[in-house]
This record gives C-alpha cells, structure tokens and sequence, in this order.
C-alpha cells in the first residue's frame, strides 16, 4: 500500500473517532430544549354595567330597547352604576323613569341622572329644594328667541322711578332655564324652535320671592342668556334687598303713641 492512502486513512480514522467522542459529550452533558409558546394573558374580571343605547336628551323617558348591559372592567366600575348584580332587574324596573340630565349613547345609568317613571315630569327634573316659576317673555324680552331649555340667563328688572325716569336691576343671576312654554328639551332634530312666551325658570325659594315681586313691579323683566362658559357660576344670588324683611316677611308702619315707628317687622308685634 501506497504510504499516500496510509496517511488518508489514518486521517479519517482519527478523525471520525473524534467526532464520535464530541458527540458522545454532547449527549451525556447537553439539555432539551423546549419551545415555549405565547404566554397565557389572564383576562380582567368583567362586570355587566347598564348603559344607554342612544341618546337621551332631558326629559326623556328610558325604554327597554334604549338600554343595554355592556361589559365592563371590574376595576373601573364606580359607585353609581348600575350592574346586573346590584340590580338584575333594571331593564325592566327603569322602564319609563326620566332623564333628569342628558345622557349620551354608551354612556353608563347613573341614578342621580334619573327620576322615578311617575307622569308629573316637571317635578322629577327638579332637583330638591328647587322651584320652577314661570315669567312671561318675548322676542324682545327673551333674548329674540334664542333661549331653550338648559340655558342660563339674568334676570334684569326695568322699573320706573318716582321722577319718571327708568332703573335697570339684575335681580337673578345665572339661572337655569327648566322649559320654554311645555317644550323641556330643545328640538331633537336641531330644527328652529318656536318662540316661546313663557319661560320656567329653576329657582331656590328665596330667588321664588325675589321674582315674585320683580313681576309685581316691573315695568318689564328682560331675559339675558348667559354663556355655557358660565354654567359652574354661582345660580343663587337674587336682589334679597327687594323683600322687606331679611325672611321675606314684609315691613309694615307700625303707629304707636301717635308716633310713627319704622323698620318693624309685623312678625314681631
């Protein structure tokens, strides 16, 4: 044999021999490897949240197909909703009750945004403690018209003086406007509304005075709608200076002794 071939296969041999003792190595020392998959997310807990299928502008009545439940995150839900564990029933129990606010489409129930389905609607808007008093206005006196239901306005007093001359007072300020004649809401198709000649106005009991002897001497009361900028605005300042007493009872001439005594209140003779 040629010493050529001798050294070639020598070569192989040694060199299969260390190929065998590599992977003999590998074998007792190395590890499987497992292919992981994508991790397992857990899903957040869901809670069933009643929410509005439409829109519901003021005054409206909840009806079974404007509502529907909608999950909601566990975490996110707040004291005020209504979920079918704290009231399972609700569908059916709300059908009717009114919108004392506007609620819009998706958005969750909330009680305070609602009042019981009795017929007497005016009263359920009212929030408690509150009035509605009506004052008679035009299109010269009620801003020409533009002024519908949820507007806040001033309530501006014109009278006329001893001298003959004219005086101009805001006895009310910032006051929501509750309806413009029977209409509690404004057009649902965004068309013009029709000039009003009444307007209900949201009022506390002392501003229920206050208005009720504005219109006894007011040569006229003016409207001044107020910018929505303004809605967070205080709404109970009245002119209190019109009522003669601090209480609202009035002050009468009182003749004692053949003298005249002022300032005193009837309430305490």
């Amino acid at each position: 044999m040629r010493p050529a071939r001798i050294i070639i296969l020598a070569v192989a041999v040694v060199s299969a021999g260390v190929a065998g003792l590599l992977a003999l190595q590998v074998a007792r020392g190395g590890k499987a490897t497992i292919v992981q998959g994508d991790p397992v997310i857990e899903r957040e807990p869901t809670v069933n949240v009643l929410v509005a299928r439409e829109s519901l502008p003021v005054g409206s009545r909840l009806k079974p197909d404007s509502l529907s439940w909608a999950e909601w995150p566990q975490a996110s839900v707040v004291e005020g909703f209504i979920t079918d564990q704290n009231r399972p029933d609700a569908m059916e129990s709300l059908d009717g009750a009114i919108a004392r606010m506007p609620i819009f489409d998706g958005e969750p129930i909330r009680q305070e945004k609602i009042a019981d389905s009795s017929n007497r609607i005016m009263s359920s808007l009212l929030p408690a403690g509150k009035r509605a008093v009506a004052t008679e206005i035009s299109v010269a006196t009620g801003a020409g018209g533009f002024i519908l239901p949820n507007d806040r306005v001033d309530v501006i007093m014109v009278r006329k003086t001893d001298i003959g001359s004219f005086l101009t007072e805001t006895v009310l300020s910032n006051v929501r406007v509750l309806a413009i004649d029977q209409q509690i809401q404004e057009n649902p198709d965004g068309s013009k509304s029709a000039i009003g000649t009444t307007a209900t106005l949201e009022l506390t009991p002392d501003q229920t005075k206050v208005i009720t002897v504005a219109q006894q001497m007011a040569e006229r009361l003016q409207l001044a709608l107020r910018s929505v900028a303004d809605a967070q605005e205080p709404d109970t300042i009245a002119a209190d200076y019109l009522l003669s007493g601090g209480d609202g009872v009035p002050l009468v001439t009182v003749i004692k002794s053949g003298e005249i005594v002022n300032g005193t209140n009837a309430a305490k003779q």
